[in-house]
């Protein structure tokens, strides 16, 4: 691979995007990145008789060349229960389906969805967390993409990557409750619902006390494309994102935050992830709850 697919920059932080110009230079390259194509949207309550989005389906009707599709509910995730809507997937099952999309330890990974960039960054972070050494996402997502899609689907050779989970950077709610005291806890949701005024959802509306409302939509620009490193840094020191702090970030189920610890990366800054988010937190009538912009 070309020097755009270094996973830390001449300033220290980790090359976590990469620009549609660039993968296709890497693309072209002898040895090119593994490709993954994660596109998925929220299931929420549709109109009578809309189908529900089929992220397979998308990527059957066209996709970046080489790429595999994988299943964010079904491989990077296990089912809902009281670990929130997206608990960890199974640790086999993810590796098994790593390496059937061609994924090895030693191979640059490159991860792209329709353009939100949520699902994408999942899979950014769950490789990253069990150890893979060489993962960006596409900055901007398929939208970005000014090169030839193709249909077929790709039979990769089988990759040897096996998950070997980090120490770090993961937080139950119990570290989640006392980051929020000691250090930065971000909340990545829509503002609507950090303040408690909607909730779609899940069963109560409101935030975790001491969280701080940082919507992951405000993180990039009308195209999709994250706002350059010194502006993210800005907007994150704006929030309490001081040198040195530690920080972890939620969202509804673990999926958008994941975005936001994208963008911190990019900034140049290490988060933790709180994979069950809200919706394990608002399932358990004992753990408090705030509403209102405050964050108590």
């Amino acid at each position: 691979m070309n020097g755009s697919a270094t996973p830390v920059r001449e300033d220290g932080a980790m090359n976590a995007t990469i620009s549609a110009s660039d993968l296709a230079n890497d693309l072209a390259a002898a040895e090119p990145p593994v490709l993954l194509d994660v596109r998925w949207q929220l299931t929420a309550a549709k109109a009578a008789g809309e189908p529900p989005y089929d992220g397979r389906a998308e990527y059957e009707s066209g996709h970046l060349p080489g790429a595999v599709f994988v299943d964010l509910d079904r491989e990077l995730a296990s089912p809902p229960g009281e670990g929130g809507r997206h608990p960890l997937p199974d640790l086999a099952r993810f590796g098994a389906a790593m390496r059937r999309a061609g994924v090895s330890s030693r191979t640059p990974v490159v991860v792209y969805d329709g353009g939100q960039g949520w699902a994408a960054a999942r899979a950014w972070w769950l490789l990253r967390w069990t150890g893979h050494p060489d993962v960006r996402v596409l900055d901007g997502g398929l939208p970005a993409w000014q090169g030839p899609l193709e249909k077929t689907v790709p039979t990769p050779a089988e990759g040897d990557f096996v998950p070997e989970p980090g120490a770090a950077g993961l937080l139950d709610a119990d570290a989640a409750a006392e980051l929020a005291r000691s250090g930065v806890l971000l909340d990545a949701r829509a503002g609507e619902r950090y303040r408690g005024e909607v909730e779609p959802i899940d069963p109560v509306a409101g935030h975790i006390p001491g969280a701080v409302s940082a919507p992951t939509t405000q993180n990039v620009g009308p195209d999709g494309r994250f706002l350059p490193a010194g502006e993210l840094r800005a907007r994150f020191e704006g929030l309490g994102v001081t040198e040195g702090a530690r920080v972890g970030v939620y969202c509804g189920s673990g999926v958008s935050a994941a975005h936001e610890i994208l963008a911190l990366a990019v900034a140049g800054v290490p988060a933790e992830l709180y994979v069950g988010s809200w919706s394990e937190w608002s399932s358990d009538p004992d753990r408090p709850v705030a509403v209102g912009p405050d964050p108590q």
